[in-house]
């Protein structure tokens, strides 16, 4: 059932001024009906009052003589009065002089008693009227006449006020619907053609169309007015707007190609300046391990201490290379992805880097990592430098520990790689994944700050997302997933993101 709130604007003002008109009108009929019933009952026992006064005055000489007979013959003329129906004139000591009544056969209750002090009582019931009067013949009471009238003249009145008061609803109620439907054409259709309008725009986005004016001058021709203009402004706008995002797409899409293009030339610059300091750092080295091994009896030791750092200078910009090297192929190598056993892979892992743990104590934790579509040669590669940093920061611990697992974040796969090494400050988190960027100096963790590079371009080749949570000489946790990232963290899933 719709409530008033969701009826349309036409309907409402037409049951708006019914409901005004109408309830006007019921009260003003009340009013006068109140008011014509109110007079009514006062002029029937004034009447009633009158007829007594006159009976009893032409009654006194009968009550004199003693005369009955004359005295009924005086309350024969009640008979003129159709609605009087009963009629008595009691002696001063109670009994009945005379009577008179229209029906014979009806009884009627005994008159209801004077007040002391009063001359006249009324007494209005079972759709009767009694009036009982005292009769006085010089200052003294003489006799009681007790008359009774039915109300038929007033049912009569309220019949005839009730037919008025039909005609005059009817012809309100007419006068209010067509009232209504000069207001709806005026004012409620141009409204509703507004709404219309609105929801138009609002629907289709479409701001060229317009709302249809009116003849007339007022609000609601202004109001239209007014919201057409918006409309044009609003037109415009989005007009310029759309010229806008159409040339800010376009410098986006010079910008995208010209950043591809760049990052096109950067990589092949790289792999090319790497693969060419291959061939020289190879000649340096084995110069310097030939002249290390033939010569080494005739250097004295600051020669020998010289020819040591070419040496290690060589190994560590060969590593260098090898990173740059391996970043750069990655980006121009395409993914193979297939369904890869992450369980199986990670042994081999373990395996390959069972020589980085002798002489160590390593508590290992792996858990039962699930099945993922990736290119298991890139993946490997990711948990080769995970696990390889993890060992390499955790060695000053006299039981290094190296967990692997995987939880669920907003329904999403999430592994991670967690040690009881170093760990870092997370102020500088963002440096971590930068190329040749460390947090640790070199003399206290070797390294080239390539291999967390080479781990994040990795996982967002393969859509996903990396980061790492720590805290200083407390160990470090880096979690990566192999789909984009949900941004939300909640509940015993953020508990574990968050780690430490």
């Amino acid at each position: 059932m719709l409530r008033f709130r969701d009826y349309t604007i036409p309907r409402k003002l037409t049951l708006m001024n019914m409901l005004v008109s109408s309830t006007v009108l019921l009260l003003a009929s009340a009013g006068f009906f109140g008011y014509d019933l109110y007079n009514f009952r006062k002029r029937i026992v004034r009447d009633l009052g009158i007829q007594a006064q006159i009976i009893g005055a032409n009654s006194i000489s009968a009550l004199t003589f003693d005369d009955p007979h004359s005295a009924e013959s005086t309350l024969s003329a009640l008979r003129a009065a159709p609605h009087v129906m009963f009629a008595e004139i009691y002696a001063p000591d109670g009994r009945v002089f005379a009577g008179y009544r229209r029906d014979p056969s009806r009884s009627f209750p005994p008159p209801p008693p004077i007040p002391a002090g009063s001359a006249e009582v009324h007494q209005f019931q079972n759709s009767q009227v009694a009036l009982v009067r005292v009769i006085a013949f010089e200052g003294k009471p003489v006799a009681t006449i007790y008359i009774r009238s039915d109300l038929q003249a007033m049912n009569d009145l309220t019949r005839n006020f009730s037919f008025i008061v039909a005609a005059v609803f009817s012809m309100s109620l007419l006068a209010t619907t067509w009232m209504s439907s000069v207001a709806r054409r005026s004012i409620a259709e141009p409204i509703v053609r507004l709404a219309e309008t609105a929801r138009l725009v609002l629907s289709e986005k479409n701001y060229s169309v317009r709302a249809s004016t009116i003849d007339e001058h007022g609000e609601v021709t202004v109001l239209i007015s007014t919201f057409n203009e918006m409309l044009a402004q609003i037109q415009e706008r989005d007009a310029a707007l759309g010229e806008a995002r159409d040339r800010l797409e376009q410098q986006v899409q010079q910008r995208t190609a010209q950043l591809n293009a760049a990052n096109a030339d950067l990589e092949a610059f790289a792999y090319s300046v790497s693969h060419d300091l291959r061939a020289p750092l190879r000649h340096i080295g084995a110069f310097s391990r030939i002249l290390s091994e033939e010569h080494d009896t005739k250097l004295d030791p600051d020669g020998r201490h010289l020819l040591n750092r070419i040496q290690h200078g060589v190994n560590n910009m060969s590593g260098l290379v090898e990173g740059l090297l391996r970043m750069a192929q990655i980006g121009r190598t395409n993914l193979a992805c297939v369904a890869t056993d992450l369980n199986a892979l990670l042994k081999d892992v373990v395996t390959d880097l069972q020589p980085e743990c002798e002489g160590r104590q390593v508590d290992w934790k792996i858990g039962n990592l699930s099945s993922v579509d990736c290119d298991p040669g890139l993946m490997k590669q990711v948990f080769v430098n995970l696990i390889s940093n993890a060992l390499k920061y955790s060695r000053r611990r006299e039981i290094a520990r190296i967990e692997v697992g995987q939880l669920e974040q907003d329904g999403m796969l999430v592994i991670f790689v967690r040690d009881n090494g170093a760990g870092f400050d997370e102020r500088y988190a963002d440096k971590l994944f930068g190329v040749f960027q460390r947090l640790h100096r070199v003399d206290e963790f070797e390294g080239n700050g390539v291999g967390l590079s080479t781990v994040q371009r990795i996982i967002k080749k393969h859509g996903g997302e990396i980061w790492a949570r720590g805290e200083v000489d407390k160990g470090a946790t880096f979690y990566f997933t192999l789909a984009p990232k949900s941004g939300r963290v909640t509940g015993a899933t953020k508990t574990a993101v968050s780690g430490r």
